[in-house]
């Protein structure tokens, strides 16, 4: 998925069975990069790009992926586009979704306190093993070893999207050209696919996004962001610790 995944299991279980679970994580994950990189030729996003595979033929992952940036396009007004750079790109949506998903297995296997990190992409459960919520800080966009934010987090998502470490990756869809306005922007809220991708369409609108993240407080969705000349933005129930 180009980048490195953390996984910390703060359960009262049998090592095997912590190891069983991570093992789990661990090949869900390697099945999605095989399936959704748009760096390897023979993934299944990149056939189907290619129309070398047709959609009733794609897997039932795939064809949620569409239908969930089809539906978060349209509730973004068009600011969150998997064809935004021009080639079909969902990552936008599937990194956050694969972590969902993997923080739901666990769930399922018996996991009710644990922690995800995939590149600025987390998802918590419970409390860590110190029973205490579980801290998340959130890196300060010009000086990486300095946080803007520390968040108090129990059963939680938070997706942070910025150019300070991969440069102009995210777009204006309706320019074409490189978002700005905005530095960082992060989302907290009940479910890492959709804070993720709200996270990179706040980024692609750059100063807009400042007045269209409060919408997503009444869904339960909390945000903070950083200008491109350094104001800082927080909405009013950001869990920040004190």
């Amino acid at each position: 998925m180009g980048t490195a995944v953390s996984i910390e299991l703060a359960d009262p279980l049998p090592d095997a069975d912590l190891t069983t679970m991570i093992g789990d994580v661990c090949a869900w994950l390697h099945e999605v990069d095989q399936r959704f990189s748009t760096y390897r030729p023979d993934s299944e996003v990149n056939r189907f790009a290619r129309r070398e595979l047709a959609l009733a033929d794609c897997s039932p992952d795939l064809r949620h992926v569409l239908d969930a940036c089809a539906d978060l396009w349209r509730a973004t007004d068009g600011y969150f586009d998997a064809y935004a750079a021009g080639p079909l790109d969902p990552s936008g949506y599937v990194k956050g979704w694969s972590v969902e998903v993997a923080s739901q297995r666990l769930a399922a296997a018996g996991s009710t306190r644990h922690y995800i990190s995939a590149g600025g992409d987390i998802r918590m459960r419970g409390h860590n093993a110190d029973d205490r919520p579980w801290r998340v800080g959130i890196r300060h966009p010009w000086e990486a070893d300095k946080l803007s934010w520390v968040l108090t987090l129990t059963d939680a998502a938070v997706a942070t999207s910025g150019v300070y470490e991969r440069g102009g990756h995210v777009r204006n869809p309706r320019t074409g050209a490189v978002a700005q306005g905005l530095r960082s922007v992060t989302v907290v809220g009940p479910d890492l696919a959709l804070a993720d991708a709200y996270a990179t369409a706040a980024l692609a609108m750059g100063e807009a996004g400042l007045t269209w993240l409060p919408k997503l407080e009444a869904d339960g969705y909390e945000s903070a962001a950083v200008t491109d000349d350094g104001r800082a933005y927080t909405s009013n129930g950001l869990p920040a610790a004190v």
